[in-house]
């Protein structure tokens, strides 16, 4: 009786959990878009203030770089902003038109720790009322029922005491 209670606690706690995916996702995704969008006009700007001087991208960081520590530092910064533009944009372009369900799929585009953390900040949970949020609802509640059965079940088993044999 107490582990079909804390089975149940343990599926609604999935469910309520799990439930909140489909819109978390789709806020990450759209901060994800404003984030590319930003980064993007900086490179760009960087490689019209490159070309304006007859230099490609690479040359011109390489120019930067040679100018003192401060240009150093600058040229660094600027390579990081580069490569976080052309990770980012890559993120963006696999999660572009996805659904909540495959937006699941592809869980592993939605892992920059900035946008994560500004995502979450301006998250509120809600009762979810689409298709979307009672299926992913659902399933919370069955990996959470399912989890702690097969934990109360195994556990059983070890505590499970044998009768003693007694040799005489």
């Amino acid at each position: 009786m107490i582990t079909r209670a804390f089975a149940m606690i343990a599926g609604m706690t999935g469910a309520v959990g799990l439930s909140q995916f489909p819109e978390y996702s789709q806020q990450y995704t759209q901060r994800l878009g404003g984030a590319v969008d930003e980064l993007s006009a900086v490179v760009a700007q960087f490689d019209r203030d490159a070309a304006g001087v007859g230099l490609d991208r690479g040359e011109a960081l390489r120019q930067l770089a040679t100018g003192g520590e401060f240009g150093a530092a600058r040229a660094e910064s600027m390579r990081q902003t580069i490569a976080r533009q052309q990770r980012l944009a890559g993120d963006l372009a696999a999660l572009d038109g996805a659904g909540p369900f495959m937006r699941a799929r592809l869980a592993g585009h939605l892992g920059d720790p900035d946008i994560a953390a500004r995502a979450w900040q301006a998250f509120r949970p809600a009762l979810p009322v689409s298709f979307e949020g009672v299926t992913y609802a659902a399933a919370g509640f069955g990996a959470g029922w399912l989890a702690l059965a097969l934990v109360a079940g195994l556990a059983r088993r070890m505590l499970r005491r044998r009768p003693r044999v007694v040799r005489g």
